[in-house]
């Protein structure tokens, strides 16, 4: 029983014995700062059920604990809160019984439990990796790890776009300009390479544009007339038909984006259970088009097309297959939930991480898969989030405007770089140490600055603000889990012993009770799908500690157990920093 559940137990018993009233629940926050105490009790919402002055109220209470609970040392009341000082012993027994478990805070799934699936990722195959795939990528991740923490098990997962007019925009703009060129003979990353060709595709779709508008058609016209889209649309028709020039055409140069994704993939630190193809999925929804008709959850215009009818749900109706009996991305999304169902009986739920542009588009999928009559519906969850800017504005990838995901990751490595040279705290390094640090600080840095904010915000990202060693960043915290390092490495002496008897100073007890809190804030992070809970707890710890730090001496302590007590609160402050980046996907150096 944790000391709030029993302490709640015994002001419940308290008010009975007192006022012969039962209440529920007690209400409890943190004591503040200019008062003596460790936790209080909030009078004020008791008096709903019996009335009395709040202070005389809270005496009571209070005389009550000290006489019948061991870890209450003292109380005092001002107005109506009652503020409880709790026995070092109490933190002391605490710390002990933590101080060894390796993974605190971390849950293990029980086997015969429900798994969920994280979807992340997620990319089309027309272009490379830009700045809104990393927040999307980054908090996919993250958000599996702590689902995975808490207790539950997960699978992490991605659905490739790798079928539909853009990526026939790629596949025509090479075809008809790319002169047979390869990612080995230009020396680009495959994904760069099938990039460049959907900017070139464009280039040419608005000089056609606007060579119609110069003739006298309307521009809406000449939108939808532009001979190379008419070409692309063509080439659509012929992949789903199967024709074997374009779809050979398509597999080599889809092949080549993957390439590119696996090497960014491995450069930003994210990884995948299984992986799931647009190709494959869109003709199993188009089978559940099929049934879905002959059940009346959808119905047919006159032109063909298929539609779903929601309005009486609040949404609108919404086109599930086109006129042609071409898949639209709402047949892919239906048939890509079913598949993952039928290739993992034990998924229970889902998680999409997906830009909140994309909210309407998940109500009605979920809506729909309910109707179908999937049971398992009821537990889908988008992950809807903010889009990325930078100071520069906004990214586009057709015009080529984006911020490439590898250039990205490459200068944050050069900006640590930079300002680590500046501070000039790496005497002794090799030079592949340290661009291995620079790696680990830059990537902190863009993960933390980014995971930092609750994902429905959107972001302004501003790489070299990320980048600080002061304040609430990446950089920061890793640092300040070096600096335990180094005073780990100089305690020479054997710290495993334990210490049972001892006067806590206020900043150990402080860094106590901001430790206990781990547990319960991976359970809030998990529940609400919030990495920012995990960055802002670590940021708080750290702070916590660096406050210890300033007004303790650790291995200057003149009394043994006072000297052993602190290298062990270091140390494990430390593994909680270590276990809470892992979390956010982020490595701790060593030394920095």
């Amino acid at each position: 029983m944790s000391l709030q559940e029993t302490l709640s137990h015994q002001v419940i018993k308290a008010v009975q014995s007192t006022y012969h009233v039962v209440l529920d629940t007690i209400e409890f926050q943190a004591t503040r700062k200019e008062f003596a105490g460790d936790i209080t009790v909030v009078i004020f919402p008791m008096l709903r059920f019996f009335k009395g002055n709040p202070v005389q109220i809270g005496t009571n209470i209070g005389n009550y604990l000290v006489e019948n609970v061991d870890e209450v040392k003292a109380f005092n009341v001002v107005k109506g809160f009652l503020n409880i000082e709790i026995e070092d012993g109490y933190y002391l027994n605490f710390f002990n019984s933590v101080k060894d478990e390796t993974r605190f805070g971390f849950i293990t799934p029980k086997e015969d439990d429900k798994a969920i699936m994280v979807e992340y990722s997620s990319p089309n195959t027309n272009k490379p990796l830009h700045l809104g795939h990393i927040r999307n990528n980054l908090l996919g991740y993250s958000v599996a790890e702590i689902l995975k923490a808490s207790g539950k098990k997960v699978y992490k997962t991605q659905i490739i776009n790798d079928r539909g007019i853009h990526i026939c925009k790629s596949m025509l703009a090479w075809k008809r300009f790319g002169n047979g060129e390869t990612p080995e003979s230009t020396g680009l990353k495959g994904d760069k390479l099938v990039g460049n060709y959907y900017v070139k595709f464009d280039q040419e779709y608005k000089k056609e544009v606007k060579a119609l508008v110069d003739k006298g058609i309307s521009e809406e016209e000449a939108k939808k007339q532009a001979p190379i889209l008419l070409a692309a649309q063509d080439m659509l028709l012929k992949w789903e038909a199967g024709d074997e020039e374009t779809v050979t055409l398509w597999k080599m140069m889809n092949g080549w984006v993957y390439e590119g994704f696996d090497t960014t993939y491995k450069n930003l630190g994210v990884d995948f259970d299984v992986l799931y193809f647009e190709s494959n999925t869109y003709l199993l929804g188009k089978e559940f088009v099929a049934e879905g008709l002959k059940s009346g959850v959808f119905f047919k215009e006159d032109d063909g097309s298929v539609w779903c009818d929601l309005t009486e749900d609040g949404l609108d109706k919404k086109i599930v297959q086109r006129a042609d009996g071409t898949a639209v991305y709402m047949t892919q999304d239906i048939g890509t939930a079913i598949q993952r169902i039928k290739d993992y009986p034990d998924v229970g739920g889902m998680v999409y991480t997906v830009g909140n542009e994309q909210d309407y588009h998940f109500k009605v999928l979920f809506l729909i898969l309910k109707k179908l009559g999937f049971e398992w519906a009821k537990n889908l969850y988008h992950l809807s989030y903010g889009m990325v800017d930078l100071p520069s504005g906004k990214m586009k990838s057709r015009e080529g405007t984006v911020v490439d995901a590898d250039d990205l990751i490459d200068e944050m490595a050069s900006t640590a770089g930079e300002i680590s040279e500046e501070l000039g705290k790496l005497d002794g390094y090799s030079n592949d140490e340290k661009q291995e640090l620079y790696k680990t600080i830059g990537l902190g840095a863009l993960k933390y600055f980014i995971l930092k904010v609750d994902p429905k915000k959107r972001i302004l990202f501003d790489p070299k603000e990320s980048i600080d060693f002061q304040g609430n960043t990446g950089p920061f915290i890793q640092y300040t889990y070096a600096r335990i390092q180094s005073i780990i490495r100089k305690a020479d002496f054997d710290t495993s012993k334990e210490v049972t008897a001892l006067t806590l100073h206020e900043k150990e007890k402080e860094l106590i009770k901001q430790l206990q809190l781990f547990p319960e804030v991976i359970q809030n992070a998990a529940e609400t799908h919030s990495p920012a809970l995990i960055a802002n707890y670590t940021y708080d710890l750290v702070k916590e500690f660096n406050s210890f730090y300033q007004n303790v001496s650790i291995l200057g302590a003149e009394n043994e157990n006072e000297k052993l007590f602190r290298v062990q609160l270091s140390k494990k402050v430390a593994l909680t920093i270590k276990n809470a980046f892992s979390l956010l996907g982020i490595d701790v150096p060593e030394r920095m």
